[in-house]
């Protein structure tokens, strides 16, 4: 006996193709992230090479943000761009789905591990300068010898 084909009629609606390009919001903020990363590089200036240095270090993070900034100038003209829709507001399209290579995200979840690490390093290397110019100011430390008065002292408890 055949038994009868009991496939699910599902009655939901499909789900919408998944959102493919980053919200213009999370270009800026990788922006402004990359930009606070150059300036907080800029805190161990001091004299000679380092400087040169630096100049050399902030134009390889320029280049390195601008050129996906032009190429992505560059893909979006002609015809094509025409026919597309406008782009969604960032609170409808942080709610919807974005498409990553493994499957979907939401858009906020995918926005977060898009901007993380340049955070954290933008953070990070604030954070390291900040302790680069207080040690500097802070002097010379003393050898370990001055704060000691020569004599060892045990403990006999």
């Amino acid at each position: 006996m055949n038994a009868p084909d009991q496939r699910s009629t599902d009655s939901r609606s499909p789900q919408p193709p998944p959102n493919e390009r980053l919200h213009r919001r999370v270009y800026g903020l990788l922006i402004g992230l990359v930009l606070w990363l150059v300036l907080s590089v800029w805190l161990f200036a001091g004299a000679g090479t380092v400087d040169y240095l630096l100049v050399i270090v902030s134009g390889f993070i320029l280049i390195a943000l601008g050129l996906p900034l032009i190429l992505s100038r560059v893909g979006r003209g002609g015809a094509a761009n025409a026919a597309a829709p406008a782009e969604p507001a960032y609170h409808d399209w942080a709610a919807a789905e974005f498409g990553i290579w493994q499957g979907r995200l939401r858009g906020k979840d995918a926005a977060t591990l898009i901007v993380l690490p340049i955070a954290a390093v933008a953070i990070g290397m604030t954070l390291f300068g900040l302790a680069f110019h207080v040690a500097e100011r802070a002097g010379p430390l003393q050898p370990l010898s001055a704060y000691s008065s020569g004599s060892v002292v045990k403990n006999n408890g």
